[in-house]
Formats: C-alpha cells, structure tokens, sequence
C-alpha cells in the first residue's frame, strides 16, 4: 500500500497535467526510499522500479502495461493485471500482500546505492570505499 503523501503528490502531478511517467515517478521514488531506509530490500535498481511502477497502476495512475517486445510476456501480463486490479478498486489478498513483504525483506539492501556507484566511476567509488572504511574503524565495528 503506497504512503498518502505519495498518493498526493502523484494527484497532484495530475492536476498539473504532468504525464503518467511523471506520476508514477512518485511511486519509485518511495520505492527507493523504503529500500535506503531499510523497510525491504530488491535484488537490483529495476526491480525498484517495476515494485514503484506496479504500485502507481494499482493506485490508478493511467501508466499503460509496455509493448510486446519491450519487456517479458510475464512483466506485460502483471502490468495489465495491476491497472485492472485499479479499476476493480480491489484490495490485494492478504496471503499475497505477506508473501511479497517476506520475499521483499530477505532481499538485500544495496540495489538503491548501485546505479548511483555506476555513475560514480572507478576514482569516485575507491574514494567512498576508503571513507567507509575510515568510518568503520572509527566505529570500532
């Protein structure tokens, strides 16, 4: 279940006439947030993404399911099932909305930090490297 404050600020990216993609921006970004604040983990940056996006079609915003040959049969069906999940207005099982949370948190927690090491480059990763090691000796840990 998506945060109100973010249900908001995708309606009010809505009213402002911003396109579906800005919307469902909102989703990712709270997807990502739950990811650095350690609330579940995600094996990569894109499943983030497609959790956040996911989230957006089941909260109503009108983001289409992608075409054939853009992504897999099985993304493409679970997007169609979540923008008719949104016109159903149906609430998602219990036995499933546990079994996500589950798999969600034996996920690891470093796919929100790795597209931001990508773009760091090798200078700028070994510099993060050496200061988190100058903090984890202070820690004594």
């Amino acid at each position: 279940m998506p945060e109100k404050e973010t249900v908001e600020r995708a309606e009010e990216d809505k009213r402002e006439g911003k396109a579906p993609s800005t919307q469902a921006g909102e989703f990712v970004r709270e997807e990502i947030h739950h990811i650095r604040e350690g609330k579940h983990g995600a094996q990569s940056t894109e499943q983030a993404i497609a959790i956040g996006l996911s989230k957006a079609r089941r909260a109503g915003v009108k983001l289409p399911a992608p075409k054939k040959g853009k992504a897999s049969a099985k993304t493409r069906r679970s997007a169609r099932l979540a923008l008719k999940r949104a016109r159903s207005r149906k609430k998602p099982s219990a036995t499933r909305s546990r079994a996500i949370r589950a798999a969600l948190r034996r996920e690891g927690r470093s796919a929100a930090a790795q597209k931001a090491a990508r773009t760091k480059g090798p200078r700028g990763q070994a510099a993060a490297a050496r200061k988190a090691a100058r903090t984890r000796a202070r820690r004594g840990g």
